[in-house]
C-alpha cells in the first residue's frame, strides 16, 4: 500500500494503524504483507471493510494520521469526490517485520 512520503515514518513506527481508501475493489486482504512506498518495509494487513464516510469514527481519524475528518476526506479524495455516502476501504494494519533473505 502507497502512503504519502510525510506519513510513512508514522506508519512505519505504528502511529498510523488504519487507512480509508476510494477503491472501486479492495486491492490488499486481511493477512497479506505489502510494502510501504518503495523500500522493503512492510506492513500487515489486519482487516479491510467497506464503510461509509459518516461511519468513520473520531478515533478512526486520529488513527489514520488526520487532524480532522475534513482532512482525511481531502485526502481519501484523490480518487474521486467523498460525501457522507461514499463507501470506503476502511484498512486496518500494524507494521510487519522483514523477512530474513
Amino acid at each position: 500500500m502507497l502512503f504519502s512520503q510525510e506519513l510513512r515514518d508514522d506508519v512505519l513506527a505504528g502511529e498510523i494503524t488504519v487507512s480509508f481508501r476510494l477503491w472501486k475493489r479492495p486491492k490488499v486482504k486481511a493477512g497479506g504483507r505489502y510494502p510501504v512506498g518503495r523500500g522493503q518495509d512492510l506492513i500487515e494487513v489486519d482487516s479491510v471493510e467497506l464503510i461509509p464516510f459518516a461511519d468513520i469514527t473520531d478515533a478512526d481519524v486520529r488513527r489514520a494520521g488526520e487532524p480532522d475528518r475534513e482532512t482525511l476526506r481531502r485526502r481519501a479524495a484523490h480518487a474521486g469526490p467523498i460525501d457522507d455516502a461514499t463507501l470506503l476501504y476502511r484498512v486496518e494494519f500494524h507494521p510487519a517485520a522483514r523477512t530474513p533473505p
